[in-house]
């Protein structure tokens, strides 16, 4: 990896793609830390620490929301709206229409998630300024629409930056952006750390036992990214005038962990809102019930958790791959699964195999989103963000990145080969 990385800063064109990205990234950082006007950053970190789903956003957001920054929101409307739009491709044959017309069909798809985003981010915005009404200075109308607009412009300003990262740095804008949001937390993280030890509230070995645990899920993560099935595909021949194509052997790779980070990402935001909902009315008999059984991190709230990380994993993977479409491209280009029919019996045994190793991917998820659970109940350091989701994130995001840079790498070399 180090050495990619050399390698990469001593070629031109590599190097001006990393230092623009480097630069793109520098600036979320400085946005993060641009106050809202008319906002009590005081009153906005007070009431932060009332709710999990608004530590959630801090999450994502790298600490943005708890500056009560222009960044606050994060990229969050733009991911939602990124998931929504692939739902929509399913259901409206308009948009799946566009899903196969190639680069000019994923242009269109793509400009109308940028509107969805900005429609989304504004009425999030408002949503976000009614509720923390608490935080601001001035409490009128004008001030709601400021805060709720400066929000939106803030998300609609990190679209446009994740994108030009994609355009003209390396790796994807959006996870780049989450990536870096993440990793901003480590430094305090350690600082909570060393003030806990100073403190005597841990010890060394609890910290050991982070460390370890930490390393143990970053290798896990590593391999079921990267871990396929690869269906055998055998290709027939075709002869076109004097020439003869085809005939080789390829295969089919069915990652495990399909669905990525997504499924986590449903299920988290459907549990925490109602536990969200029912910290607004601590009076109410019913809400402190549901408060008491379901608190974040509690056995029942870990077992619905986990039930419905396996749910959407399955669900989101039913609906990115199709393996009727599949088995009718390979149909298509004059291959076969060796054993098997083309067409109907090939679109079966496809979506059995998805089926077995979905299962597997979902799984892993599941013990990755209750990991905090786990180390809290191991180490007892309080406080400290540690999560699988957050390590799941970076992992991959950095497992991405260090491929296109490889790649550019291995372009290079070849055209210094044939020159």
């Amino acid at each position: 990896m180090l050495n990619s990385l050399t390698t990469a800063f001593k070629l031109d064109e590599l190097r001006s793609k990393l230092l623009f990205t480097l630069a793109m990234l520098f600036l979320f950082r400085v946005g993060a830390h641009i106050p809202v006007p008319g906002v009590n950053p005081e009153a906005f970190a007070k009431l932060l620490q009332t709710g999990q789903l608004l530590g959630f956003f801090d999450v994502i957001s790298g600490g943005a929301f708890k500056n009560a920054s222009i960044f606050a929101m994060s990229i969050t409307p733009y991911i939602n709206a990124s998931i929504i739009m692939q739902l929509l491709t399913v259901v409206i044959p308009h948009l799946e229409k566009l899903a196969k017309e190639g680069e000019e069909g994923r242009k269109k798809i793509t400009q109308y998630t940028r509107y969805f985003t900005a429609v989304l981010a504004f009425v999030q915005a408002i949503g976000m300024t009614m509720a923390l009404q608490g935080a601001l200075a001035n409490p009128s109308v004008l001030n709601y629409l400021t805060v709720a607009i400066t929000f939106t412009a803030g998300t609609v300003l990190l679209m446009w930056i994740g994108e030009q990262i994609t355009d003209k740095g390396i790796g994807n804008g959006i996870s780049l952006l989450i990536f870096t949001g993440i990793v901003s937390r480590i430094p305090s993280a350690m600082v909570n750390i060393g003030q806990y030890l100073k403190t005597g509230t841990i010890n060394i070995f609890s910290v050991l036992v982070l460390v370890i645990i930490g390393i143990l899920v970053i290798a896990a993560v590593v391999y079921v990214q990267e871990g396929q099935r690869r269906i055998p595909v055998q290709y027939a021949k075709r002869v076109v005038g004097r020439r003869v194509y085809g005939g080789q052997t390829s295969h089919l790779p069915l990652k495990v962990n399909q669905a990525g980070v997504i499924p986590i990402i449903f299920a988290s935001s459907l549990l925490m809102f109602p536990g969200q909902i029912a910290s607004w009315f601590s009076g109410n008999a019913f809400a402190a019930w549901y408060l008491k059984w379901f608190a974040w991190g509690g056995v029942l709230n870990s077992i619905f958790y986990a039930l419905l990380i396996i749910g959407f994993t399955y669900f989101y993977t039913a609906v990115i791959m199709n393996p009727v479409d599949m088995a009718e491209n390979i149909k298509k280009y004059g291959g076969f699964i060796p054993g098997l029919r083309p067409g109907r019996s090939t679109a079966e045994y496809i979506s059995k195999v998805m089926s077995r190793i979905t299962l597997a991917g979902a799984i892993f998820l599941a013990l990755i989103a209750i990991l905090p659970n786990v180390i809290l109940a191991l180490t007892r350091i309080p406080n400290v963000y540690f999560g699988g989701t957050a390590l799941l994130i970076v992992v991959g995001v950095a497992l991405d990145t260090m491929k296109q840079i490889e790649s550019h790498l291995l372009m290079r070399s070849y055209q210094g080969f044939l020159k």
